[in-house]
């Protein structure tokens, strides 16, 4: 009941805290924060990038060195949940069994597949005898399928891969690395590349990954704290993983609530942008509108299930990822808000405070909001171009981000916050066959 209560109390706040300021410091007040927060955010990524670059990466061989193996190198199990993938199974498996790292073995879980995945794996097997196939006779979620596959592993650390990812010969050696040299780490998050750039937003894509995600990924672990690993492509201790009790079965992002989990009970997160991993991802509108939506969903539940976490000073690093989440969700609301405010003022009478006459940037913030996307892109180039030749050709495209996938992360956070503060009780989350683009187009 408390939950429930608690649930009630965040979207009410979600919902008028932006009207509320409207009404209290102007309309004007409004869009300020709707154009400077996103400049503020940027120049965070940027220095965080910066910083993480200099400190290491910049260190490194221009293109990724092969990464040192130990000579007492343990085996390594690399898990791989699948749910009607019979269209890549085969490309997936084969990287994986073709990598670097000596000892491994590969678990692949059939996840009551309709389609020829399982016969594809079979096939596989028959040619590979170090597949090794488990079958669920019907759909349990992807969480559960890592949970069967880690009970099968014989090692200690397992590398959890998408059924469409195709590893880069040394990855599972990159993310192994930390977990070797540091007892404290519970996890690390690999570097995930677009490889479907057929349509714009596919293009789209490839720059979010890079010159957004990258830099975020790269500026959290400067700080400290990470608030996902990557799904598509990361590496657990198993130690870790007993401690928090695995995955859990009911949250729609299971990336997103371990990562919480082992940060709350103490373990660390690595990024390493070496591990390099090939992933597809939605081209059209309808498979981009499904993804983000369920991001957006992951992330809410994940904020009202450790919304305790600001009971607990010792976990005070972790309230500065709920305090970043919180305003990137309030400024969807405020954006929503603002749109509506422009509209109705031609015709509705709003007192001078609250109506909007333009939507536009104040002042000169458009040009400066401008420039500090074009100057982020330009830092990403600098620090990914090593692992990606030909990047700035395709960052081209992201000056479409703002018009097309702000909109659409502002829309999925408005449908997603009230479905799961308002719901009652959570079920098994289960999954379907994403949207793995139209035609890949290799960079």
């Amino acid at each position: 009941m408390t939950q429930r209560l608690i649930a009630l109390l965040i979207l009410i706040v979600m919902l008028g805290a932006p009207l509320g300021l409207a009404l209290m410091l102007t309309s004007a007040f409004l869009l300020h924060f709707v154009f400077f927060y996103p400049l503020l955010m940027s120049g965070i990524w940027m220095a965080g990038g910066l910083l993480f670059w200099l400190r290491w990466e910049r260190r490194w061989r221009w293109r990724p060195a092969p990464a040192p193996i130990p000579p007492d190198a343990p085996l390594v199990s690399i898990l791989v949940p699948c749910h009607n993938e019979a269209l890549h199974i085969e490309e997936t498996i084969t990287a994986a069994l073709a990598q670097a790292y000596p000892k491994l073995e590969v678990i692949a879980i059939d996840d009551g597949s309709s389609d020829g995945t399982l016969a594809g794996l079979r096939a596989i097997a028959r040619r590979q005898p170090a597949l090794r196939i488990l079958r669920l006779a019907q759909n349990q979620g992807k969480a559960m399928a890592l949970r069967m596959g880690a009970m099968a592993a014989n090692s200690d650390v397992l590398v959890c891969i998408d059924g469409d990812a195709r590893l880069e010969p040394d990855a599972v050696a990159y993310l192994c690395m930390p977990l070797f040299r540091h007892p404290r780490v519970g996890a690390v998050t690999g570097n995930p590349r677009i490889r479907t750039r057929s349509t714009l937003i596919g293009r789209i894509q490839v720059g979010e990954f890079s010159s957004i995600i990258g830099l975020i990924k790269r500026s959290q672990r400067i700080y400290g704290q990470v608030f996902t690993v990557s799904g598509v492509c990361a590496a657990f201790r198993r130690q870790a993983l007993d401690e928090v009790g695995y995955w859990s079965l009911d949250m729609i992002t299971e990336d997103i609530d371990i990562s919480w989990l082992l940060q709350r009970a103490g373990w660390s997160i690595f990024y390493e942008p070496r591990a390099l991993c090939w992933i597809l991802m939605p081209e059209t509108l309808k498979g981009l509108w499904k993804q983000r939506l369920r991001w957006a969903q992951g992330g809410a539940e994940v904020l009202l299930k450790n919304l305790d976490v600001l009971r607990q000073p010792s976990q005070w690093r972790l309230w500065v990822l709920m305090l970043e989440f919180c305003l990137s969700s309030g400024w969807a609301f405020a954006l929503a808000l603002s749109l509506g405010l422009w509209l109705l003022t031609p015709w509705a009478g709003l007192p001078p405070a609250m109506a909007v006459e333009a939507f536009l940037p104040p002042s000169a913030a458009g040009l400066v909001l401008a420039w500090a996307c074009l100057l982020q892109f330009l830092v990403s180039i600098l620090i990914e171009r090593r692992y990606e030749p030909g990047l700035a050709r395709s960052l081209f495209w992201i000056v479409w981000y703002p018009f097309v996938f702000w909109m659409i992360n502002c829309l999925t956070t408005l449908c997603s916050f009230p479905a799961v503060m308002l719901r009652i009780r959570r079920t098994r989350a289960r999954w379907t066959s994403p949207d793995r683009g139209i035609r890949e187009t290799p960079p």
